[in-house]
């Protein structure tokens, strides 16, 4: 460990700045990077080109990893792809609070303000 704390606390940090290409570099740091904490970078890069191969990704680890039905699958796409819409920041929040992935829905709450 460095003087800066673990990999992870140093990837929390960076994805507490805002700047997607320093939480993304931290993100290299580490082996794994959960579901909840990959959303917080997905929602870091929305107005980029890679957002809609990072948001499609995500979507699919979701459904490998949760157990979610085709619906709940269908209204967490239908948010991402209405992103950086604040009602469907708020959708894919509630979504995410469903599933019970409370750090994601934060995430996303936190990205739109709401």
């Amino acid at each position: 460990m460095t003087s800066q704390g673990s990999a992870y606390a140093r990837f929390q940090r960076a994805l507490k700045t805002g700047r997607a290409s320093i939480a993304w570099n931290a993100a290299t740091e580490l082996e794994h990077i959960d579901l909840q904490d990959a959303l917080a970078l997905v929602l870091l890069v929305v107005d980029e080109p890679l957002f809609g191969r990072a948001a499609a990704r995500w979507l699919g680890r979701l459904c490998l990893e949760t157990p979610v039905s085709l619906r709940q699958a269908q209204l967490l796409a239908m948010s991402l792809a209405g992103l950086p819409d604040r009602a469907a920041a708020s959708a894919l929040a509630a979504g995410c609070a469903d599933l019970g992935l409370s750090r994601a829905a934060a995430a996303a709450r936190a990205a739109y303000a709401i």
